[in-house]
């Protein structure tokens, strides 16, 4: 067994693998489909001011992961940190709340690229392209995690690529280089300011807030990937300065195009924003372009998702807290029980979403939707409790490879903000149900641990009595 467990994980990730494998994580449809929602519902101006207090919530949370990783680079890191820092139970939660976050994503992602296939396919199921790509998805997997990292890497490419190219096309027709359909003068900023700069009142913001922290979800896999890097004391903090000054441009960029050339009133949810603007400017084949990017965009999320989930569990399994049979591991360095059982997980949650959408899928988005921001404060909380300890034990700051700028006050904002966007889920009907559903999982999640510490204790003690007998 220890044989085994040196060639477990190898080093292949380089610096773009790990941008890529984040940007990949974060952008997908809440961008590409779900951006023109945020816009009717906070306005042009309060959805930028609300992505803007996203990025600053990522930024903190990532300045503390940072500190981590960089000084305990593992694989599955952050449940690590929260069992070592916070308690063992926190721990175990924190790792079946994220495994479960992308599970649920793989199942609504494979549905998602099976409807995208429909406008080019349209005779065939959705079901078999559903499994087409989840197939896909397994094997890329399954290969080595370099295969993994290389496919990603182009995945994410074709995403980022397809955003600079739109940002650029929209700032040259808002400024007068590119004529747009029903516009004899060029629209400059006229949208921002035609409802007022705040049409449904500051408080949207505050709703908008909580749906924007759930879009950035996904900077976090830097963390996740930190004991697959080849050299993380050096790339793992360059990858989360490269990673957060991206998202704000691609994020807040995009937001400034669409808001600037969409009127609030067409922001529909129906169609892609980006799809309505492009076939204003008169790009030809737009709608086909942007199908075959939000395909990708897809694909890549659930490539991210199946590859955080199954290190999650392997951690767990490696930390000995569930059956040491996920910790199994192939030659190439990947832990193949937990993939499989990842993707199993996956194909639940999407049988879930077409048998019993209403109940069972719901609670089950619910969860994962909550499940990130706990997730968050938890890396908080262990980055303030790891240096409080590193220090006690007789540290330097000094020693640090990376240190978390602005300590204390950096982890306690981050926590305290997180807490906020948890606590105002309570004031919207809508989302209330993901702490209906999320509390009692948590609670669950506690209870099966200790109870299962329990019972180990006493087998222990059990053992020893009869030996000694």
């Amino acid at each position: 067994m220890e044989s085994e467990s040196r060639h477990v994980f190898q080093r292949k990730m380089q610096k773009r693998h790990i941008v890529m494998l984040s940007l990949g994580g974060v952008i997908g449809t809440g961008l590409f489909l779900s951006s023109g929602y945020t816009i009717q519902q906070a306005g042009p101006f309060g959805t930028i001011i609300s992505y803007l207090i996203g990025a600053l919530v990522v930024y903190l949370v990532m300045l503390c992961l940072g500190e981590l990783s960089v000084q305990m680079p593992e694989t599955g890191a952050f449940h690590t940190y929260a069992a070592k820092y916070i308690g063992p139970g926190t721990g175990f939660t924190v790792a079946w709340l994220y495994w479960l976050t992308w599970t649920v994503a793989l199942g609504s992602e494979f549905t998602a690229a099976g409807m995208l296939m429909q406008r080019w396919f349209p005779s065939v199921n959705v079901w078999v392209w559903s499994a087409f790509f989840a197939i896909l998805i397994f094997i890329l997997n399954i290969l080595m995690v370099k295969f993994f990292a290389e496919s990603e890497f182009w995945f994410s490419s074709i995403k980022v690529i397809a955003i600079i190219v739109f940002i650029i096309l929209g700032i040259a027709v808002m400024v007068g280089f590119l004529p747009i359909s029903h516009s004899k003068t060029a629209p400059f900023f006229s949208n921002f300011t035609k409802a007022g700069l705040f049409p449904h009142g500051v408080f949207a913001i505050i709703m908008t807030m909580l749906a924007v922290n759930f879009a950035f979800s996904g900077t976090e896999l830097i963390g996740i990937a930190a004991g697959e890097t080849e050299n993380p004391q050096k790339i793992i903090p360059k990858a989360i300065r490269t990673t957060l000054w991206r998202l704000i441009i691609f994020f807040v960029g995009t937001i400034v195009v669409l808001s600037a050339l969409l009127p609030m009133s067409d922001a529909s949810v129906l169609k892609s924003p980006f799809v309505a603007v492009l076939e204003q400017i008169g790009v030809p084949y737009s709608a086909d372009i942007m199908n075959f990017v939000i395909l990708t965009a897809i694909l890549s999320a659930a490539n991210s998702g199946l590859y955080a989930s199954a290190r999650m569990l392997w951690s767990l399994a490696d930390k000995k807290t569930i059956s040491p049979f996920f910790a199994k591991m192939t030659k190439q360095g990947v832990p193949i029980n937990a993939v499989v059982f990842s993707m199993l997980g996956g194909a639940f949650a999407l049988l879930s979403s077409i048998v019993a959408p209403d109940t069972v899928y719901i609670v089950l988005v619910s969860i994962s939707g909550l499940a990130v921001v706990v997730v968050w404060m938890s890396i908080s909380a262990s980055q303030f409790l790891f240096r409080r300890q590193f220090l006690k034990e007789g540290n330097s700051v000094e020693d640090l490879g990376y240190r978390t700028p602005l300590y204390p006050l950096v982890p306690i904002a981050s926590f305290v903000l997180c807490l906020a966007s948890l606590i105002g889920i309570a004031f919207d009907p809508t989302q209330r149900i993901a702490l209906y559903c999320g509390i009692p999982f948590i609670l669950l999640c506690y209870g099966s641990f200790y109870f299962t510490q329990s019972l180990k204790k006493r087998r222990i003690i059990y053992v020893k009595q009869n030996q000694s007998n």
